[in-house]
């Protein structure tokens, strides 16, 4: 592994697992917090209408898939402050047409001819130097937005009522973590694929609850144990010539299973 630190693919796939495994660390704690799980795989899977649309339009992936996401996490967002009773059935519909009009657009884009298992599985070997750059400046946002509204996405999370007797905006707040997840998806789909990114969401998290003491403690936590969950997995997948996403996942999937049993152990 270490022969192939020389290649500039691979220092790009390491940076990229690095600053992904932290945005998902923080939006993966805020996700589970508030139990938006659900949710955010619907945005997830209406993502890659987005990434069709990028290709049939020309426009870089990360651009459209952004933009289609954002929209389908609003959309999300006045669905559940507005009509909650029928959450379940807007997230069915808008996972389906997400997918439905992804598909369609590839169909329609023609000349294409780009394997599409790279957006459902990862392609984290094919980051380039502007994917960083999009990758940092959307955890730079993110760091942001908890500096300046820390307290406030505290109060919302734990109690949304509390934080309604407060004068917070709740349905701001919460329309906020949406986007900021749906942006989350965007950049992870890079590294793990649509369809595994709910577990790079979710994983680290659940093993981040146990060794915190406070939501900022949790985020830094899962942080850190996802990165570590994302180098195994690139190694793992370099040593035996394995999908890098898949690879990431099944490390994560283990480790949570190992840490399960040392705590009933115990």
């Amino acid at each position: 592994m270490l022969e192939a630190l020389s290649y500039q693919f691979v220092q790009n796939a390491l940076i990229a697992g690095v600053l992904v495994s932290f945005i998902a660390g923080i939006i993966g704690t805020l996700v589970v917090v508030n139990r938006m799980v659900f949710l955010v795989g619907g945005i997830a899977h209406a993502a890659y209408g987005g990434i069709g649309l990028a290709l049939f339009a020309g426009i870089p992936i990360f651009v459209g898939t952004s933009l289609f996401a954002i929209l389908a996490a609003l959309f999300m967002a006045f669905v559940t402050i507005h009509q909650r009773d029928k959450i379940d059935i807007f997230i069915g519909l808008i996972w389906a047409v997400g997918m439905a009009l992804g598909i369609i657009f590839v169909d329609l884009t023609s000349g294409y001819n780009v394997d599409l298992m790279s957006y459902l599985f990862g392609s984290i070997l094919a980051v380039n130097q502007e994917d960083l750059y999009y990758m940092g400046g959307l955890l730079a946002l993110i760091l942001l937005a908890l500096l300046f509204w820390y307290k406030d996405i505290l109060a919302v999370s734990y109690d949304s009522e509390y934080a309604s007797i407060r004068s917070i905006n709740v349905p701001f707040f919460y329309t906020l973590i949406l986007i900021l997840s749906a942006l989350s998806v965007v950049v992870a789909i890079k590294v793990v694929g649509l369809i595994l990114v709910i577990a790079l969401l979710t994983i680290p998290i659940y093993i981040a609850q146990s060794l915190s003491s406070s939501l900022l403690s949790m985020m830094f936590f899962s942080g850190v144990i996802a990165s570590i969950f994302t180098l195994i997995g690139l190694w793992f997948s370099y040593s035996f010539n394995l999908t890098s996403g898949a690879s990431i996942i099944l490390i994560s999937a283990l480790s949570l299973m190992f840490f399960i049993l040392l705590e009933k152990l115990r």
